[in-house]
């Protein structure tokens, strides 16, 4: 008895999940990065280089999270569109 082999897609890469990827590691690489941040100046209102330069840190890795959550599901409509499925 022959059976059909089963066909299944492994993961694709495209333009749109690099850029995805990027958004979410840049947080990380820019905070292990010690280096980079570990001084006291430029000051900005009087707080030191390396505590506001994590604060703002915090607030791009926001945008950066939900640029990349915005960018899956359109990904994930094209895919399912082009498969002929619905699309929510």
């Amino acid at each position: 008895m022959s059976q059909a082999p089963e066909t299944r897609e492994g993961p694709v890469v495209t333009p749109t999940r690099v850029v995805i990827a990027l958004c979410l590691v840049a947080p990380f690489v820019a905070m292990l990065w010690v280096g980079s941040y570990t001084k006291t100046d430029p000051q900005f209102i009087g707080i030191p280089f390396f505590y506001w330069y994590q604060m703002l840190w915090v607030l791009l890795s926001t945008v950066l999270t939900m640029t990349a959550y915005k960018l899956w599901q359109r990904d994930q409509r094209a895919r399912s569109a082009s498969k002929g499925g619905a699309s929510r």
